[in-house]
Protein backbone atom coordinates (compact mmCIF):
# COMPACT_ATOMS: atom_id res chain seq x y z
CA UNK A 1 0.00 0.00 0.00
CA UNK A 2 1.10 3.82 -0.98
CA UNK A 3 2.27 5.12 2.04
CA UNK A 4 0.61 8.66 2.55
CA UNK A 5 -0.01 11.60 5.56
CA UNK A 6 -0.28 10.37 8.87
CA UNK A 7 -2.69 12.27 11.00
CA UNK A 8 -0.67 13.15 14.10
CA UNK A 9 -3.13 14.21 17.16
CA UNK A 10 -1.58 16.05 19.59
CA UNK A 11 -3.30 15.28 23.55
CA UNK A 12 -0.67 15.40 26.11
CA UNK A 13 -1.13 19.37 26.69
CA UNK A 14 -2.03 19.63 30.49
CA UNK A 15 -5.16 21.66 29.77
CA UNK A 16 -4.71 24.22 32.09
CA UNK A 17 -6.73 26.88 31.54
CA UNK A 18 -10.06 24.85 31.40
CA UNK A 19 -10.54 25.09 35.23
CA UNK A 20 -11.70 21.62 35.86
CA UNK A 21 -10.96 18.95 38.12
CA UNK A 22 -10.85 16.71 35.20
CA UNK A 23 -9.51 17.17 31.85
CA UNK A 24 -11.03 18.98 28.85
CA UNK A 25 -10.28 16.18 26.48
CA UNK A 26 -12.32 13.91 28.39
CA UNK A 27 -15.35 15.88 28.34
CA UNK A 28 -18.57 14.42 27.08
CA UNK A 29 -19.88 16.03 23.64
CA UNK A 30 -22.72 14.47 22.22
CA UNK A 31 -21.88 10.47 22.49
CA UNK A 32 -17.99 10.70 22.54
CA UNK A 33 -15.40 12.68 24.77
CA UNK A 34 -13.63 15.77 23.21
CA UNK A 35 -10.70 13.56 22.28
CA UNK A 36 -13.33 10.63 20.97
CA UNK A 37 -14.57 13.73 18.65
CA UNK A 38 -11.89 14.48 17.57
CA UNK A 39 -10.16 10.84 16.87
CA UNK A 40 -13.37 9.82 14.86
CA UNK A 41 -13.49 12.27 12.72
CA UNK A 42 -8.99 11.66 11.95
CA UNK A 43 -9.93 8.10 11.35
CA UNK A 44 -12.99 9.14 8.78
CA UNK A 45 -10.11 10.55 6.47
CA UNK A 46 -8.86 6.65 6.05
CA UNK A 47 -5.43 8.22 6.93
CA UNK A 48 -2.90 7.02 9.39
CA UNK A 49 -3.67 8.24 12.89
CA UNK A 50 -1.19 8.23 15.74
CA UNK A 51 -1.61 9.99 18.92
CA UNK A 52 0.63 11.45 21.35
CA UNK A 53 -0.94 11.60 24.79
CA UNK A 54 -0.02 10.92 28.54
CA UNK A 55 -0.56 7.79 30.71
CA UNK A 56 -3.24 9.51 32.13
CA UNK A 57 -5.57 10.18 28.87
CA UNK A 58 -4.28 6.71 27.29
CA UNK A 59 -6.68 4.64 27.81
CA UNK A 60 -9.33 7.30 25.92
CA UNK A 61 -7.14 6.96 23.16
CA UNK A 62 -7.38 3.19 22.83
CA UNK A 63 -10.90 3.29 22.80
CA UNK A 64 -10.70 4.56 19.64
CA UNK A 65 -7.42 3.65 18.35
CA UNK A 66 -5.07 0.67 18.58
CA UNK A 67 -2.69 0.51 21.18
CA UNK A 68 0.68 0.93 18.21
CA UNK A 69 -0.95 4.01 17.34
CA UNK A 70 -0.86 5.45 20.80
CA UNK A 71 2.63 7.54 21.69
CA UNK A 72 2.73 7.96 25.27
CA UNK A 73 5.11 11.03 26.41
CA UNK A 74 5.73 12.26 29.95
CA UNK A 75 3.44 14.69 31.67
CA UNK A 76 4.20 18.31 30.94
CA UNK A 77 7.14 19.05 33.95
CA UNK A 78 8.20 15.98 34.32
CA UNK A 79 12.06 16.23 35.07
CA UNK A 80 13.88 14.73 31.75
CA UNK A 81 16.96 15.36 29.61
CA UNK A 82 14.32 17.33 26.87
CA UNK A 83 11.83 20.29 27.23
CA UNK A 84 8.13 18.88 27.18
CA UNK A 85 5.72 20.61 25.58
CA UNK A 86 3.90 20.80 21.72
CA UNK A 87 7.43 20.91 19.91
CA UNK A 88 8.45 17.39 22.40
CA UNK A 89 4.57 15.89 21.33
CA UNK A 90 4.91 16.57 17.57
CA UNK A 91 8.77 15.26 16.93
CA UNK A 92 7.12 12.04 19.20
CA UNK A 93 4.62 11.83 16.96
CA UNK A 94 6.62 12.13 13.88
CA UNK A 95 9.68 10.16 14.60
CA UNK A 96 6.58 7.31 15.20
CA UNK A 97 5.92 7.42 11.52
CA UNK A 98 9.46 7.66 9.83
CA UNK A 99 8.00 6.51 6.36
CA UNK A 100 5.21 8.65 5.94
CA UNK A 101 4.97 11.22 3.19
CA UNK A 102 3.83 14.08 5.74
CA UNK A 103 2.22 14.65 8.99
CA UNK A 104 -0.66 16.49 9.76
CA UNK A 105 -0.96 18.36 13.50
CA UNK A 106 -4.51 18.29 14.74
CA UNK A 107 -4.80 19.84 18.46
CA UNK A 108 -6.72 17.09 20.25
CA UNK A 109 -9.23 19.70 21.53
CA UNK A 110 -10.69 20.49 18.06
CA UNK A 111 -13.21 17.94 17.54
CA UNK A 112 -15.38 19.38 14.62
CA UNK A 113 -12.60 19.86 12.38
CA UNK A 114 -13.98 17.09 9.33
CA UNK A 115 -12.22 14.46 7.86
CA UNK A 116 -12.58 16.33 4.07
CA UNK A 117 -10.39 19.24 6.02
CA UNK A 118 -7.95 16.72 6.33
CA UNK A 119 -8.18 15.23 2.85
CA UNK A 120 -7.68 18.90 1.63
CA UNK A 121 -4.51 19.73 3.42
CA UNK A 122 -3.58 16.19 2.35
CA UNK A 123 -3.39 16.55 -1.03
CA UNK A 124 -1.23 20.19 -0.45
CA UNK A 125 1.61 18.48 0.50
CA UNK A 126 2.30 16.74 -2.49
CA UNK A 127 2.20 20.58 -4.02
CA UNK A 128 3.99 22.46 -0.85
CA UNK A 129 6.43 21.76 2.43
CA UNK A 130 3.60 23.69 4.35
CA UNK A 131 -0.20 23.13 3.87
CA UNK A 132 -2.82 24.22 6.30
CA UNK A 133 -6.67 24.66 7.03
CA UNK A 134 -7.81 28.03 6.83
CA UNK A 135 -11.30 29.36 6.55
CA UNK A 136 -12.80 32.05 5.61
CA UNK A 137 -9.44 33.63 5.27
CA UNK A 138 -8.65 32.63 8.86
CA UNK A 139 -5.97 30.53 9.67
CA UNK A 140 -6.77 27.30 11.71
CA UNK A 141 -6.05 23.75 11.76
CA UNK A 142 -4.75 20.92 10.64
CA UNK A 143 -1.09 21.98 9.70
CA UNK A 144 0.81 19.65 7.64
CA UNK A 145 4.52 19.03 6.53
CA UNK A 146 5.71 17.31 4.13
CA UNK A 147 8.46 14.72 4.29
CA UNK A 148 10.78 16.31 3.51
CA UNK A 149 10.93 18.45 6.71
CA UNK A 150 11.40 14.98 8.41
CA UNK A 151 14.98 16.11 9.99
CA UNK A 152 13.63 19.52 11.21
CA UNK A 153 10.19 17.65 13.07
CA UNK A 154 11.85 15.47 15.40
CA UNK A 155 14.30 18.00 16.62
CA UNK A 156 11.42 20.13 17.85
CA UNK A 157 11.40 20.34 21.52
CA UNK A 158 9.91 22.36 24.10
CA UNK A 159 6.36 24.31 23.79
CA UNK A 160 7.36 26.21 20.49
CA UNK A 161 5.48 24.13 18.13
CA UNK A 162 6.58 24.51 14.66
CA UNK A 163 5.74 27.83 13.76
CA UNK A 164 9.62 28.80 13.13
CA UNK A 165 9.57 25.94 10.17
CA UNK A 166 5.86 27.31 9.03
CA UNK A 167 8.10 31.01 8.95
CA UNK A 168 10.77 29.65 6.75
CA UNK A 169 9.36 27.43 4.41
CA UNK A 170 6.48 28.53 1.79
CA UNK A 171 2.98 27.85 3.61
CA UNK A 172 -0.34 27.31 1.71
CA UNK A 173 -3.33 28.01 2.80
CA UNK A 174 -5.84 25.59 2.03
CA UNK A 175 -9.20 27.15 2.13
CA UNK A 176 -12.19 25.12 3.25
CA UNK A 177 -15.96 25.42 4.20
CA UNK A 178 -15.10 24.39 7.38
CA UNK A 179 -15.23 26.33 10.88
CA UNK A 180 -14.46 23.26 13.11
CA UNK A 181 -10.72 24.41 11.94
CA UNK A 182 -11.12 27.72 14.13
CA UNK A 183 -12.67 25.87 17.01
CA UNK A 184 -11.22 24.53 19.87
CA UNK A 185 -11.92 23.47 23.73
CA UNK A 186 -10.02 25.53 25.72
CA UNK A 187 -12.13 26.94 28.35
CA UNK A 188 -15.60 25.25 30.22
CA UNK A 189 -16.86 28.22 28.20
CA UNK A 190 -15.81 26.84 24.50
CA UNK A 191 -17.27 23.43 25.44
CA UNK A 192 -20.65 24.90 26.78
CA UNK A 193 -20.79 27.49 23.29
CA UNK A 194 -20.01 23.82 21.50
CA UNK A 195 -22.52 21.99 22.96
CA UNK A 196 -25.33 24.51 22.75
CA UNK A 197 -24.29 26.09 19.24
CA UNK A 198 -24.37 22.93 16.96
CA UNK A 199 -23.88 19.03 16.63
CA UNK A 200 -20.69 17.42 16.50
CA UNK A 201 -20.50 16.38 12.76
CA UNK A 202 -21.14 12.83 11.92
CA UNK A 203 -18.12 11.65 9.83
CA UNK A 204 -18.33 7.98 10.41
CA UNK A 205 -14.65 6.21 11.59
CA UNK A 206 -12.55 3.85 8.79
CA UNK A 207 -13.18 0.17 8.98
CA UNK A 208 -11.10 -1.62 10.35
Amino acid sequence: MKSRPAVIVLAAGTGSRFGAPDHKLIQILGAFTVLGSTLRHALASHLPVVVVTTEALADTARRHVASRDIVVVPEVGTPGPQPLGMGFSIAAGVAARPNATGWLVLPGDMPMVQSSTLLAVCAALEHYPVAYAQHRGRRGHPVGFSSELYSELVMLSGDQGARRLIARYPAHGVEVNDPGVLIDVDTQADLETLRQSQPVPTSAPASG
